[in-house]
């Protein structure tokens, strides 16, 4: 009887081990080679994520057909109109309760406006969100390296809620007190930032708000020329590299070929795309956020008091094309640009980079 219960309890510890194992399988997961065999050019994604991001990215419809209009422009027909008074009163109204429904369903128009006097500055939303619009305007004019003709209008980063999900401020300094084990640089906090690695926790100040060079492979061998790079800028180029991969749903050769990370020539088109992103970033953070700081209050403020700014995630949110390439701007064309030619960004990839408008490199089979 000793034998015949060791051999049940053997098989039952045998079907307990598979059942657990099983728990942990990674769920199933599709390849698609997106470059030259041996180089490991692949996307890898799964069902679930690919259903995920579908869900997540549904695009409401607008409040009305746009339909042609006689109507005065906005700025001839009511008060206080700097940004959007080059269209007319109707779609102005269009856009405002798109607006509405993209950045405070809740609220209303009351989130912004003073409902005894709409034309008032009084609420400070209302300013924060004139110098939004003239931000995404600016965006889908200038930016187009970036955005294509996609474009991006406030729900692309609001989706309903009043702050972005993904946005993100000077973290504080590290608090040392009662520290034995040393200042820890920014590094070894599992932080989403920087997708939970031990890297330091913020890339985004140096690289999203400043222009460091972003770089990790110097020229020789040993530090010997002006490219090269130290440890610290490294492992910040890596941070950044991270949060890129998880904010965009990718893997690192969606941009960059792995036989020669650092090579233009041997990149994708992507790669070009995204250092036109990563520039606009700088912009956006720069010019439009940082100097509302004065406007916003202390609650809306980071642990440094300054604002709340973007990355890479603010508008991708884990999908490699916002709202997976969706375009809302035929609904919207008031936020395309001002109804006047848009000034280019005055600067260029190096002169080895990929064509963004030319097809991926592919090898046969």
């Amino acid at each position: 009887m000793t034998g015949t219960f060791r051999r049940i309890a053997l098989a039952l510890a045998g079907v307990g081990l598979a059942v657990t194992l099983a728990g942990c399988e990674a769920p199933p997961q599709t390849s698609k080679q997106t470059g030259y065999r041996g180089t490991g050019m692949a996307q890898i994604t799964s069902p679930e994520l690919e259903a995920y991001l579908k869900q997540a990215n549904v695009v409401p419809p607008p409040p009305y057909p746009l339909e042609p209009s006689d109507a005065p422009l906005a700025k001839d027909f009511y008060q206080n109109v700097q940004v959007l008074g080059d269209i007319n009163a109707d779609e102005f109204n269009r856009l405002m309760l798109s607006i509405t429904e993209w950045v405070a369903p809740t609220e209303g128009c009351n989130y912004c406006h003073n409902p005894e006097n709409l034309a008032s500055d009084e609420v400070y939303t209302k300013v924060v969100a004139r110098r939004m619009l003239q931000m995404t305007r600016t965006i889908n004019a200038s930016w187009t390296d970036h955005v294509k003709q996609t474009g991006v209008t406030c729900y692309t980063c609001h989706r309903g809620k009043h702050i972005p999900t993904n946005v993100w401020a000077r973290p504080a300094p590290e608090d040392l007190r009662g520290n034995f084990i040393g200042a820890k640089r920014g590094h070894n906090d599992p932080v989403e930032s920087v997708a939970f690695s031990s890297l330091p926790k913020d890339p985004f100040t140096p690289y999203l708000l400043g222009a460091e060079p972003i770089r990790v492979q110097g020229h020789t061998a040993l530090p010997s020329d002006a490219a090269h790079r130290s440890i610290a800028s490294t492992e910040k180029t890596y941070g950044l590299m991270m949060h890129l991969s998880k904010s965009l749903g990718v893997n690192c050769t969606y941009c960059h070929n792995s036989r020669d990370w650092a090579n233009w020539s041997d990149s994708t088109p992507q790669r070009v795309t995204a250092w036109y992103g990563i520039r606009m970033a700088r912009q956006i953070n720069a010019e439009y956020i940082e100097p509302l700081k004065p406007v916003f209050p202390a609650t809306r403020l980071g642990p440094l008091g300054d604002p709340l700014k973007v990355n890479c995630a603010t508008c991708h949110q884990g999908a490699n094309k916002p709202l997976l390439g969706v375009s809302m701007l035929a609904d919207h064309p008031a936020l395309a640009g001002p109804r006047t030619p848009a000034v280019a960004p005055d600067a260029a990839p190096p002169a080895d980079a990929p064509d963004p408008k030319a097809p991926a490199k592919r090898a046969p089979g």
